[in-house]
């Protein structure tokens, strides 16, 4: 009898296909998200499944039975099933990330498991299984033409009066507390206890009751005027809005336990019975105290510490502006540049990924913060790596000595520092410790890179305008 020869080649296709037939299928299901299905064959797993079995006989420890000599039918009614769906479960995983790194398919996070009844992988039953899993994909982008973009640079000019208020600081924060019988200047600190009352200055009942400790120049003129020549035990009553402005208002809403834009609040009224009284005297401008504030650099008259201490002020000026101008080019980064999500897939992430599970409700909450977040790491990352921004471990040595050389300098540790090199080398060892430094500097990288591609003018401010933007930009 003669065979077919189409039969054979049909029967050779069919062979061909079932033995080549790919593990592994990948197909979109929304934007920027697709589904992959790995596919074990009984054949994958099961070799190994029976493998694992023996050497768990030889190792199980089970009472009234030798070290092993347990029979492997008790040890696969005992522990089999776990252990077959361990094995499947490595083979899927196994798959899977060989399928990952060879097509390097550009995702966030790891893929997320779809739905999958485990009870169906029974040790009785070894056949193909299928497991889904979910990926997001990252976006493409085009960063702007840093070149055609114009920002502000945001300067202070440090005027005398700045330096004679750091100068009052520093010579009250080193004064000497006494105890005036009077109110009679404007640095008296008054200790009093607020208690809350009705315009007549009558208790309200369950209203608020604290003690608290303010310094006269703190209120208006108003009640500054009206609270001079004040003695301990005398009181007044007085409008929280009308007594305190601006950011002393909100500090003193917040002391008393409201919220510092809550105008209902402001309104309140309040009876202030003087505790105590103090006054600082401050220190005196001398050489003691210039060698306090700068040991060791020798100041010897007003002028030289003046001099040093405006430095100072315009260092710290000059740092808090170019930060404003770093928060310019962060959100100027996320304003122009569109990018796309798979959300539906980062909520579901930030569900299950993080240490602890959130709810779909806490998820959402939390996405626009996120992936502001995620935007920023993208745009940041596509930065260094396209202009080959980078740290090296010599930045890290450098950097992390000086700031141990900051701190012990600060301490007045002498001048043998022999030790240096050998402290450095155990702060490397410190991975926590040194990707704290890592991102530090390779940030200051990105910034100082993206300050030399982009247009600047400079625009003269006060310090309070200055303070003001940073405290309404923050991210």
């Amino acid at each position: 009898m003669k065979t077919n020869p189409w039969l054979i080649n049909l029967f050779n296709l069919k062979t061909f296909q079932s033995f080549y037939m790919p593990t592994v299928v990948r197909e979109n299901i929304g934007l920027l998200t697709d589904k992959i299905i790995v596919t074990v064959k009984k054949e994958d797993y099961f070799p190994t499944f029976e493998k694992k079995l023996k050497e768990y006989s030889k190792t199980a420890s089970i009472p009234g039975f030798r070290k092993g000599m347990v029979p492997a039918g008790m040890i696969k009614k005992m522990h089999g099933n776990a252990i077959f769906q361990d094995e499947v479960l490595r083979t899927v995983e196994q798959k899977l990330y060989a399928y990952l790194n060879e097509e390097k398919p550009d995702i966030f996070a790891q893929p997320l498991p779809l739905e999958k009844d485990l009870s169906k992988i029974d040790i009785n039953n070894p056949s193909d299984f299928d497991f889904g899993f979910e990926i997001g994909l990252k976006p493409a982008f085009q960063l702007p033409d840093f070149s055609k973009e114009s920002l502000t640079a945001h300067k202070v000019e440090v005027s005398e009066e700045m330096i004679n208020e750091e100068i009052s600081r520093m010579q009250i924060k080193g004064g000497k507390m006494t105890e005036p019988e009077v109110i009679d200047n404007e640095e008296n600190v008054l200790n009093v206890l607020f208690t809350e009352t009705d315009k007549d200055g009558k208790a309200v009942e369950g209203g608020v009751s604290k003690e608290n400790s303010v310094l006269l120049k703190y209120f208006t003129p108003k009640m500054q005027k009206e609270l001079m020549g004040k003695k301990m035990a005398d009181c007044i009553v007085f409008q929280l809005g009308k007594t305190f402005e601006g950011d002393k208002l909100e500090m003193m809403l917040h002391d008393l336990g409201f919220d510092k834009n809550d105008k209902d609040a402001a309104s309140k009224y309040f009876k202030l019975d003087i505790v105590k009284l103090g006054l600082v005297e401050k220190r005196e401008l001398n050489e003691e105290f210039f060698n306090e504030v700068y040991p060791g650099k020798g100041i010897a008259t007003e002028d030289e510490f003046r001099a040093i201490l405006k430095d100072d002020i315009e260092k710290y000026w000059t740092s808090q502006s170019r930060n404003q101008l770093h928060d310019q080019l962060y959100h100027l980064l996320l304003d122009k540049v569109p990018m796309e999500f798979p959300e539906a897939f980062l909520k579901r992430w930030l569900q299950t990924g993080g240490d602890k599970p959130k709810t779909a409700e806490e998820a959402e909450k939390e996405f626009p913060t996120f992936s502001n977040q995620l935007k920023w790491t993208l745009i940041s990352d596509k930065i260094i790596i396209d202009n080959k921004l980078e740290v090296t471990e010599d930045d890290l040595r450098s950097h992390m000595k000086e700031e141990v050389m900051r701190y012990f300098g600060q301490m007045n540790m002498g001048e043998d520092m022999s030790w240096l090199d050998s402290y450095i080398d155990r702060m490397m060892k410190d991975e926590k410790q040194v990707d704290g430094t890592y991102r530090r500097l390779i940030t200051e990288r990105l910034f100082d890179y993206l300050e030399s591609q982009v247009k600047t003018k400079d625009k003269k401010v006060t310090a309070d305008e200055l303070a003001a933007m940073q405290h309404n930009h923050q991210h």
